[in-house]
C-alpha cells in the first residue's frame, strides 16, 4: 500500500508507521492512566464512552500496523493494578474482559463469525445483562467460601474475602447436599440505585466526599480496610459464570448453569434469555433498553454468550477476550464537552438557576447544548468553571446533567461563575433563601417579566387550565408587548387583541378564544395547581381540594389546619398560607373568578369526616386506555381519595393496565400487585361519576 504527501510524492508505509508512533505512545499512556484510575483507584477521570473511543483508536492502528504492536499494550490487558493494602491473589483461570459491540452491524458481524466457525445458520446464545459494577471471583472448597478476589489485571486480583463475607446475599457455605470439592464462581458486586442515593445522603450529612455513581460506590465499599464498613453498605452480588468446577457435573449450557448456581443459593439475575441469531439478540437488547430506567441497578448493555459449552470450547479465546462472547453496549449516556458559558434563568417562582451553555455533543440519543447546574453551591461542589471540559450525562428522558469537571484539562483563560446580585431580567435585588441554597428575585410576578411568562405558561399548561394552542411564543409576545398584565387578562382579551400579535390569523385567534372558554369550567384541584403556589404540585393540589372541598376553606385554613392534610408538612403549609396572605394574590383569584372560571365544590373529607373509597390506595397507570386519557383516569382516582404514582414499587397497591402495557406491568406481576383491566377500573370508579 502506498500513500502520497500533498498529492505529489509516494511515501512508504514504514514512514506512516513512524509518524503514528507518537500518537500510539500517547494513547497507551492515556489508556493506562485511565485504567488505573477506574480499576485501582475507583475514581474514573473520563466517561466510559471516551475510554472506549481511545481504546478503539489504538486497536485500529495496531491492527493496520502490526509492527507498532507491543506485548504490554492496553489492548492486550484486562483491568488495572492492585492496591497495596490488599494481598494479591493469582486467578486459577484468568478473568478476561469482553469485546464490545457498539452497533447492530457489529452484533450482526459477531453472529456471522460464530455461525461460520460452527458451520451453522445462526448462533444460539445466552443473553444476559451487563452490570456496571466490580467483577469478583468467589472460590468455594468443600462447600465453604475460602477466598474472594477482584478482577485486578485479569491474572491476579486483590484478596477481598473478609469484605465479601460481609455482603448478605453471598452464602458463606453451600447447602448441605453433595457439594463440589472446588467451585469458582465469577460475578459482579454492585450497589442498587436507591441504596446509592441513601449512601450519598449519609456522606453529605457527615461532611464526607460523595460518590459519583453506583459503580464507584460499590467498588469503594468493597475495598474498605475495615470489613465492618462494607457490612454497613448495601451491596449485592450477581453470578454470571463458573470458572472451575471439580466434583460437580455442570449442565452443558451457560443458561442452565445459571439455574444450577441459583439452586446452590448463589444470587443470579433472573433477567436472562436463550436467543437465536441477530433477531433474537436485538430483541433482547431492545426489551432491556426499554426497561433500563426502571431497573433497580445500573447496567451499560447486555452480553451474548454462545450457550453450549462444547461450542465455547471450540471457539476458544483471543489474547484478552473470548471469541464466544460479546458485550453489546448502550449508546453512551456520558460524554465530554466544553462549557462555553453559564447563563442564569429565572423561574416562575423567581428562583435563579444557572444553566451551562455547552459545545454541542451527542449523548443519550440526542444532541445536548444546555445542562442545568441547579444552584451556586452545586457549581462550587462540582468545581465547574466557564471554559472547563466537563462530563455530561443524559439517561433516558432525564434532563442533561453535568457530573463533574475534568480539572486537569482546565484552560488558562477559564473563569469561575459568580451569581449576580440583581435579577438578570428585571434588575430587582436577589436574596438567598432560608435554606442557604436557592437565590430568588425579589421583583415578583408583577415586576419580573420572566416570572410572569413562566407563571402564564404554567397556568395554561395541560395539567393546569389546559388551554390548547397558547404556547410559549404567544405568551412571550403577550408580555413583551404589554397586551396583558396577568393571567386574568387572558379571559378579557378580544379578537382585536389576539389578532394584534405577529402571525396570528383570525381563525387561530378564534381557536384560542374557544379554548379559553372551555377552560372556564374546570376543577378545584386544577385551578389550585394552576395558581402556581410554591411547593403545591399536581398531587398536593388534589389532596388539598379533596380534604377541604372549597377554595374558601383552603384560603381560610391556618398553617396548623393545613398540616392535618396527608403529605402536607410545615413547609408546604407555610407556602400556602403565605400565598393567601398576599393581597395581590387574592385580587388575582377574584379577577379570575370574575372572568368566568368556575368549578364544582363539594363537602371535603375534613367537613364530613368521611373516608373516601380509594383512600390509602396507590395506583400506577400504564398502557393506553380506550375510554379516557390517563390524565382523566388519574383525576378519577384522586377524586376518590387514591394516589397516583409513576413508578411501581412495594407501596403500589393497584396497577391499571391498558393496551400495550410494558415494563410497569411486568414489574407489578413480579411483585404480586393487583392488576386492573380497563373494565375493572371503570367498575371500581363508576359510582363516583353518578
Amino acid at each position: 500500500m502506498r500513500y502520497r504527501r500533498k498529492g505529489k510524492f509516494p511515501v512508504s508505509q514504514t514512514i506512516c508507521e513512524r509518524n503514528l508512533r507518537g500518537r500510539v505512545a500517547w494513547l497507551r499512556k492515556e489508556l493506562n492512566r485511565h485504567a488505573h484510575a477506574y480499576h485501582t483507584l475507583d475514581a474514573p477521570l473520563i466517561p466510559d464512552a471516551e475510554y472506549d473511543r481511545l481504546f478503539r483508536e489504538l486497536q485500529r492502528i495496531e491492527e493496520r500496523y502490526p509492527a507498532l504492536l507491543v506485548s504490554d499494550s492496553p489492548t492486550h490487558r484486562v483491568g488495572g493494578g492492585l492496591l497495596s493494602r490488599f494481598e494479591p491473589v493469582r486467578h486459577a483461570i484468568p478473568m478476561r474482559s469482553l469485546q464490545n459491540a457498539l452497533s447492530p452491524a457489529e452484533v450482526e458481524a459477531f453472529d456471522r463469525r460464530i455461525a461460520e466457525s460452527l458451520a451453522v445458520s445462526e448462533g444460539v446464545y445466552s443473553a444476559e445483562l451487563k452490570f456496571d459494577g466490580l467483577a469478583v471471583s468467589l472460590r468455594y472448597e468443600d462447600g465453604n467460601l475460602i477466598r474472594a478476589a477482584t478482577r485486578g489485571d485479569g491474572l491476579a486480583g486483590e484478596d477481598v474475602t473478609a469484605n465479601i463475607r460481609a455482603i448478605r446475599g453471598i452464602p458463606p457455605y453451600l447447602p448441605d447436599m453433595p457439594v463440589p470439592s472446588v467451585l469458582e464462581v465469577r460475578g459482579e458486586v454492585l450497589m442498587f440505585k436507591a441504596d446509592f442515593v441513601r449512601l450519598n445522603e449519609q456522606q453529605r450529612r457527615e461532611g464526607l466526599k460523595e460518590f459519583s455513581n453506583p459503580r464507584n460506590a460499590a467498588a469503594g465499599s468493597l475495598r474498605q480496610k475495615d470489613a465492618r464498613i462494607t457490612a454497613k453498605r448495601a451491596l449485592h452480588f450477581f453470578a454470571y459464570s463458573v470458572a472451575l468446577a471439580e466434583g460437580l457435573a455442570l449442565p452443558p449450557t451457560q443458561s442452565d448453569t445459571l439455574g444450577c448456581l441459583k439452586g446452590l443459593g448463589i444470587p443470579v439475575c433472573d433477567r436472562h434469555r436463550v436467543v437465536r441469531g441477530v433477531s433474537g439478540m436485538m430483541g433482547f437488547f431492545q426489551d432491556v433498553q426499554a426497561e433500563r430506567e426502571q431497573l433497580p441497578y445500573e447496567i451499560d448493555g447486555v452480553v451474548y454468550k454462545v450457550d453450549a459449552f462444547q461450542e465455547q470450547d471450540k471457539l476458544g479465546f483471543l489474547s484478552r477476550v473470548p471469541r464466544f462472547a460479546v458485550a453489546h453496549k448502550f449508546a453512551p449516556q456520558e460524554a465530554l464537552t466544553k462549557v462555553l458559558g453559564i447563563d442564569v434563568q429565572v423561574g416562575r417562582t423567581g428562583v435563579l438557576t444557572p444553566v451551562a451553555r455547552l459545545q454541542a455533543i451527542f449523548v443519550g440519543g440526542v444532541t445536548v447544548t444546555n445542562a442545568t447546574l441547579h444552584n451556586e453551591d452545586e457549581i462550587r461542589r462540582k468545581d465547574v468553571w466557564i471554559g472547563d471540559t466537563v462530563i455530561v450525562r443524559r439517561a433516558g428522558d432525564v434532563i442533561p446533567e453535568i457530573l463533574a469537571s475534568v480539572s486537569e484539562r482546565r484552560p488558562k483563560d477559564a473563569r469561575p461563575f459568580v451569581m449576580p446580585q440583581e435579577c438578570p431580567v428585571c434588575g430587582a435585588p436577589v436574596a438567598r433563601e432560608e435554606d442557604g441554597i436557592a437565590v430568588r428575585c425579589s421583583g415578583g410576578w408583577m415586576r419580573c417579566a420572566a416570572q410572569k411568562k413562566s407563571g402564564l405558561q404554567h397556568f395554561v399548561s395541560r395539567k393546569a387550565m389546559d388551554v390548547e394552542g397558547l404556547g410559549e411564543q404567544l405568551i412571550e409576545q403577550l408580555v413583551d408587548k404589554g397586551v396583558i398584565n396577568n393571567v386574568s387578562d387572558l379571559y378579557r382579551l378580544d379578537m382585536d387583541g389576539w389578532c394584534s400579535l405577529a402571525r396570528m390569523a383570525e381563525k387561530s385567534a378564534r381557536n384560542i378564544m374557544e379554548a379559553l372558554q372551555r377552560s372556564r369550567q374546570t376543577t378545584l384541584a386544577r385551578f389550585l395547581y394552576a395558581l402556581g403556589i410554591r411547593h403545591v404540585g399536581e398531587s398536593t393540589a388534589h389532596t388539598l381540594a379533596d380534604y377541604f372541598g372549597t377554595l374558601t376553606a383552603i384560603a381560610g385554613a391556618t398553617a396548623a389546619q393545613l398540616c392535618e392534610v396527608t403529605d402536607v408538612g410545615p413547609v408546604v403549609a407555610a407556602s400556602v398560607r403565605a400565598f393567601w396572605d398576599n393581597p395581590d394574590n387574592v385580587r388575582l383569584v377574584e379577577a379570575l373568578k370574575s372572568g368566568g372560571i368556575t368549578w364544582e365544590e363539594r363537602a371535603g373529607a375534613r367537613q364530613d369526616d368521611a373516608v373516601l373509597p380509594l383512600s390509602g390506595r396507590v395506583f400506577v397507570l400504564t398502557g393506553t386506555l380506550e375510554s379516557m386519557t390517563r390524565e382523566d383516569a388519574a383525576e378519577r382516582i384522586q377524586r376518590m381519595g387514591g394516589r397516583v404514582s409513576g413508578v411501581v414499587s412495594a407501596r403500589t397497591t393497584d396497577v391499571v393496565a391498558g393496551q400495550n402495557a410494558g415494563s410497569k406491568l411486568r414489574k407489578a406481576e413480579q411483585l404480586g400487585i393487583a392488576i386492573l383491566g380497563e373494565s375493572d377500573f371503570l367498575q371500581l370508579t363508576h359510582h363516583d361519576q353518578n
